[in-house]
């Protein structure tokens, strides 16, 4: 049987050096990118092989259990998030090529003809209803792409789908970051949704707002107001009604239809008196509002892809789905030298008692090949497909060369989960976060923040909640602070990290066809991310010791 290795978090008996050397990867990782340029694909290979040393050589974690993260990480990076990317990025592709999107478009053009609305409508609402049914990279790909093809340069589109990629993330794929993080915390799934709900809707409204500052600044936004006012309120609204006297689980997807009604209903009696115009790049195909022979069934013809894979994924979504394609087939298999053979000990762990005893850290791997949302996206790039006239023989083709395209960012997406899951198992996650919640009066600030560092380093908010929920709920009570309170902050913080991952950086680029460039798409979202995060912080440390609506009561 094999020895159980249980995490050190301070292995050179010096804090400040420890963590110094923890965070090597992430530096060298981001530094490579914003700083020397180097090709994302190289720099997350690069970040890898930093963190497997800082394992190694720092930490001490057995070679083998290194090896095993490291296979297991990369693993999960190509399956279930790269799967993911390559199935959507394939039907992207059957609509360019039968030139669709250029009817897509035009019809967009004509429900709201202005760039900024059309942000509003697009990345930030409509970007919403994806995050809550599917989540992982999903909205940002595909209102993306929906820019780039509206005429917006690349960087503009990637950047700007990015930041309004925020608000909805904690309760995205239905309500899984939330579920995730009761699991880990213990504390009720209801009363965690409830205070997420109490923390975020100020920035659903901000985030509209914000979004077109970014694209135009301060006068472009101020004169399409209502349009982002209309989208954040009624977003802001409902989600917190809805997590508050609901739960996690539908959150963004009532949300986000409220927000793409408010916003349409408004357009029927409001339109900006000064329209925008985007600056045309060289490669922008004009477009021709009313393009000659172009009939209703065209239209419809084009958005046709697009709502068959609406309806695939949403029902990939829905937990009695997932249920019953996992009882057909979802084999798992248990990660040799690694699978319950790492321990995380105090204080990211509870001290062990009689009744609970330590915990080893599971290693499973699930094939869920059948419930995975990338198959329901490819079984709807199938069926549109033949929708919009390919043959089986032209789909095939048109896969692999999907495939190539997209070759460098399925390697870039499973070396940034390696990395993670390396730094995760080792213990540097933990010795990071230790040095934040370190931070006395100030920890609600600095936890919040530690959200944000779990997503910016796993490109997820369900498992930055995994990582470090439960030391949060651990440092609240040592810290006098509502428990609930800083779980909660976890996952509110962690959703603006959420446009700086290499993951989702990575999605953008290959959804807009612009891979290579990720350093530009980094220093272009940073400055917002740390903001916003920063706000947050500063509205949970209010919440902890002035705003007493964090203690009401939902019923």
């Amino acid at each position: 049987m094999e020895q159980i290795w249980a995490q050190n978090y301070d292995p050179l008996n010096n804090p400040w050096l420890s963590t110094i050397l923890a965070s090597l990867p992430i530096i060298v990782l981001l530094g490579s990118i914003a700083i020397f340029h180097m090709r994302i694909h190289l720099a997350a290979i690069l970040g890898l092989a930093v963190a497997v040393c800082v394992a190694l050589f720092v930490f001490e974690m057995p070679a083998q259990a290194v090896s095993a993260s490291t296979l297991y990480g990369g693993a999960y990076g190509l399956f279930p998030i790269g799967w993911i990317v390559l199935n959507l990025i394939f039907l992207y592709q059957l609509t360019v090529d039968k030139g669709l999107f250029t009817l897509i478009r035009m019809h967009l053009s004509t429900i709201a003809p202005d760039p900024r609305i059309q942000v509003i409508l697009i990345a930030f609402a409509f970007g919403a209803f994806f995050e809550g049914a599917a989540g992982f990279g999903t909205p940002v790909a595909i209102t993306a792409a929906i820019l780039i093809q509206l005429g917006f340069r690349p960087l503009a589109a990637c950047g700007l789908a990015l930041i309004a990629n925020t608000a909805p993330v904690a309760f995205g794929a239905l309500g899984t970051p939330i579920i995730a993080l009761s699991a880990v915390t213990g504390i009720d799934i209801l009363a965690l949704s409830a205070m997420v709900g109490r923390q975020l809707p100020l920035f659903s409204f901000i985030v509209p707002f914000w979004v077109i500052w970014a694209m135009t600044g301060f006068r472009g936004m101020i004169q399409v107001w209502p349009a982002a006012f209309t989208a954040g309120f009624s977003f802001a609204l409902t989600q917190f009604l809805v997590s508050n006297y609901h739960g996690p689980w539908l959150v963004d997807i009532f949300a986000s239809i409220a927000s793409i009604v408010s916003i349409i209903v408004l357009l029927k009696f409001w339109q900006p008196k000064t329209l925008w115009k985007l600056p045309v790049a060289e490669d922008t195909v004009p477009i021709d509002k009313n393009p000659a022979g172009v009939e209703r069934k065209d239209i419809i013809r084009a958005w046709t892809p697009w709502v068959i894979l609406v309806i695939f994924i949403f029902a990939w979504g829905v937990p009695t789905v997932k249920t019953a394609l996992n009882k057909i087939s979802a084999p798992e298999f248990e990660v040799a030298y690694l699978h319950e053979l790492v321990k995380r000990t105090p204080p990211i762990a509870p001290e062990p008692t009689i009744d609970k005893p330590a915990q080893a850290e599971a290693a499973v791997f699930k094939l869920n090949w059948l419930s995975a949302t990338g198959s329901g996206i490819l079984i709807a790039a199938v069926i549109a497909g033949f929708a919009i006239g390919y043959s089986f023989k032209q789909m095939v083709r048109a896969y692999f060369q999907t495939m190539w395209k997209v070759r460098f960012s399925l390697i870039t997406i499973a070396a940034m989960l390696a990395l993670g899951y390396v730094t995760k198992y080792s213990g540097a996650d933990a010795t990071l976060g230790l040095a934040l919640a370190k931070t006395g009066v100030l920890y609600p600030f600095f936890g919040t923040m530690l959200g944000w560092l779990g997503v910016a380093l796993t490109g997820s908010d369900t498992a930055s909640n995994v990582l470090f929920g439960s030391l949060q709920t651990i440092t609240a009570k040592q810290t006098g602070v509502d428990p609930v309170l800083m779980a909660a902050a976890n996952s509110s913080g962690g959703v603006m990290g959420k446009m700086v991952d290499a993951q989702s950086i990575v999605v953008a680029s290959t959804a807009t066809n612009w891979y290579g460039h990720e350093g530009q798409i980094l220093r272009y979202v940073f400055f917002h991310s740390i903001a916003l995060a920063a706000l947050v912080g500063i509205f949970v440390f209010l919440q902890a010791y002035v705003i007493p609506f964090s203690d009401m009561v939902v019923k």
